[in-house]
Parts: structure tokens; sequence; C-alpha cells
């Protein structure tokens, strides 16, 4: 069963107005990255960075995370959204960032963590069936251990930790609570208050 997400009233001169509670906290510069990331999550996430530095170049935006990762692809391009922007992005770890979410979240110009938050993370998994020929096996093949590489890359850059040793740590599911993200890299801070 789908939340219901409740709505905000307020008056006006011209009346009561309704508003959705994503659209007052996207006029606060805060928005979330919820549920599994894919095409549809990195359009929204893409669309409402873009629109926020259209409105204010220099404010900051918060993105709250709480999400179990996704598709590598659309992670992607929201990182390179993040990165494109000129506001400093400012990510919160409400729950769990895992895997692509984790990503996300370790790439924040802030990165905060509420006390009982958990990221994960791991090397890419090959969604779906695999099968075919041994030369498409060896091109998904390959195209993993590109990727592999990427993500990785990418959280060395963002924690300070060798290729090496981020390899190392993800090759199998690494879990952080919120004090040893702040100890490895991940996160800045753990937070009590938002």
């Amino acid at each position: 069963m789908a939340a219901t997400l409740p709505y905000i009233l307020r008056e006006t001169p011209s009346g009561i107005h309704r508003y959705s509670i994503v659209d007052e906290m996207l006029r606060c510069r805060e928005i979330q990255c919820v549920g599994p990331i894919d095409d549809d999550a990195a359009d929204a996430l893409c669309l409402q960075l873009r629109y926020l530095q259209q409105a204010n170049p220099e404010g900051e935006i918060t993105i709250y995370i709480n999400s179990p990762g996704g598709s590598v692809l659309s992670g992607l391009a929201i990182y390179d959204v993040m990165k494109a922007v000129s506001c400093p992005v400012r990510t919160v770890c409400l729950g769990m960032a895992a895997s692509m979410a984790a990503l996300l979240f370790i790439a924040g110009d802030q990165r905060d963590m509420l006390p009982h938050s958990q990221v994960m993370i791991h090397d890419p998994i090959l969604a779906g069936a695999a099968g075919g020929s041994a030369l498409e096996m060896k091109a998904l093949s390959d195209n993993l251990m590109r990727v592999r590489e990427i993500t990785g890359q990418v959280i060395a850059a963002h924690t300070g930790k060798s290729l090496e040793e981020v390899l190392a740590t993800t090759s199998h599911d690494s879990y952080f609570e919120a004090a040893q993200a702040v100890e490895f890299g991940l996160a800045d801070r753990v937070i009590t208050a938002l």
C-alpha cells in the first residue's frame, strides 16, 4: 500500500489553497530520493536539481536519501547532474542509502547521517537473467567490470580512499552504521537535528 502524502493548506488573499507537501519542500530547496532508483526517479531528481539551480544558482539544495539503490546508469545520470549544477548539494541519509543510493549520498558536498541510518556499498550487480552466446557474455562481463571501475573511482574520489581499498571493500556487501560511515569517509557527520 502506497503512503498518501499530506497536503498543506495556506490562506492567501484569494482564498485557501492546497499544496502538495512535496511542492512545499521543493520551494524550501529540499528534495528526496526514496525507493528504487530507476529512469523515472532519475528524471524527477535531475529535473528538480536543474529547476532549483535555475531558481537560485548559489542556494544550497538538500537531498534526503532512503533508498535500496537501483539502476547504475540512472544513478550515474543523477550523480552527473549533482556535480554539474552550480549549487552546493547537501545529502542526508535517512534509514538506508544502499548501492547506487550510497554513491549519490557519498557525492554530497555536505554528507549528514541520522544516528540510526546506514550506508551499504558493493560492486555493481548484473540485473536480470544472463544468457546468450559466449561473445555476448564477454561483452556483458567487460561492461560490468568497466562500470565497477567507474563506481569505484567515484567512491574513491569522495572518500579519500585508494581505488584498491574501495574495490576490496565493495567486493562484498559492506554495511556502515552512521559513526562507521564517518570514520571510513563515506559521511561527514552524524546529526540529531534537521
